[in-house]
């Protein structure tokens, strides 16, 4: 029944009134692991996938007859053209709501520096508790992330060449270059945007460490000029705030021509993590991606902290007590390797 109501457009990711979507309902009722999750999730792939294609704009569309469609014919006259208008009334009473509607400059609707990085670049960050956060409390980056970082750490000194040289794509509160630092790298290069992180970095002296590399800037803008000196490295490690999938399948382009031939490439997986079906929709979504440019991903599975799964994020047990919004939901987190076939 599943499966037919998806190959007829029920949506994966509709939304009951509690918020949840049909895979958050198996969830709650202790159905994961099942051939019922598992069609939420593929649908979900498969929706992700057309959507793309429908957006290339190099598709083409055929007709019915699976030939490219005649022009369509000319309009009539528009004095022989009948227009009804049918009157709408608006109540005044009720606000409408805004989606999508904000103009550039509007002061309606408070810019999110968590989706936007022009916004997050200029907004200000504070270190404090344990966590690097945005003067409006959302969180860039937490300790409770350590054993992530550490098995992200791992990764990048995988391969046959004793003398690494290894990149780290977003530096936040430099948990993973800190143990990188303790592997005695041969090269050890740190990009990094925002101004407040570049100002903590100096400040902790990581411009005169010997062998880092501090590359100032976003890595769109940095890295291409690796590519063109030749510079390769043995692990990359990529891990940056407000940034999307748009971007890492951007990421994608570099990281080929700069990983060497068996070197690994990772990155910290919280795509869609605030949701559990999301996330695995995510995971399938990243293999096909990085197949395509010739890396076979493999995950590690690795038991989220207990803290970041309170519902309640007031509570002594979260690790969510102060920060606005939760961007971990998830009981398992996938740690991605990634390498030339």
């Amino acid at each position: 029944m599943v499966e037919k109501l998806f190959l007829r457009g029920a949506g994966w990711n509709l939304l009951n009134a509690n918020d949840e979507t049909p895979a958050c309902v198996l969830q709650r009722r202790g159905l994961t692991r099942t051939k019922l999750w598992d069609a939420m999730v593929d649908a979900g792939v498969r929706a992700e996938i057309l959507l793309r294609k429908l957006n290339d704009p190099n598709i083409e569309f055929l007709d019915s007859d699976g030939l490219e469609s005649e022009p369509e014919s000319e309009p009539e006259a528009e004095d022989d053209v009948e227009i009804e208008v049918e009157e709408v009334k608006v109540d005044d009473s009720q606000e409408p709501e805004l989606e999508n509607t904000a103009q550039p400059n509007s002061n309606l609707i408070e810019e999110d520096p968590s989706s936007m990085p022009e916004v997050y670049l200029k907004t200000k960050l504070e270190y404090k508790d344990g966590a690097l956060v945005t003067d409006r409390g959302d969180g860039v980056m937490m300790d409770w992330e350590n054993g992530l970082m550490a098995a992200g750490c791992d990764s990048l000194f995988k391969g046959s060449n004793p003398s690494k040289t290894v990149l780290n794509i977003g530096f936040g509160m430099g948990i993973i270059d800190t143990m990188i630092q303790e592997r005695s790298p041969a090269n050890h290069y740190i990009c990094e945007a925002h101004p407040d992180v570049l100002a903590k970095l100096k400040q902790d002296g990581w411009y005169s460490k010997p062998g880092v590399h501090i590359l100032e800037g976003r890595w769109q803008d940095t890295l291409p000029e690796l590519l063109s000196k030749n510079v390769f490295f043995d692990g990359i490690y990529y891990d940056t705030y407000s940034e999307h999938y748009e971007d890492m399948l951007e990421l994608f382009d570099l990281v080929v021509g700069l990983l060497t031939e068996d070197g690994v490439f990772s990155f910290f997986n919280g795509l869609g993590a605030d949701r559990l079906v999301v996330y695995e929709v995510y995971r399938k979504l990243v293999e096909i991606d990085l197949a395509n440019y010739g890396l076979e991903l493999t995950y590690t599975e690795i038991n989220a902290p207990t803290g970041t799964l309170e519902e309640k994020d007031e509570t002594d047990e979260t690790v969510w007590n102060g920060i606005k919004r939760a961007y971990w939901r998830c009981p398992v987190y996938y740690h991605p390797e990634a390498r030339f076939k």
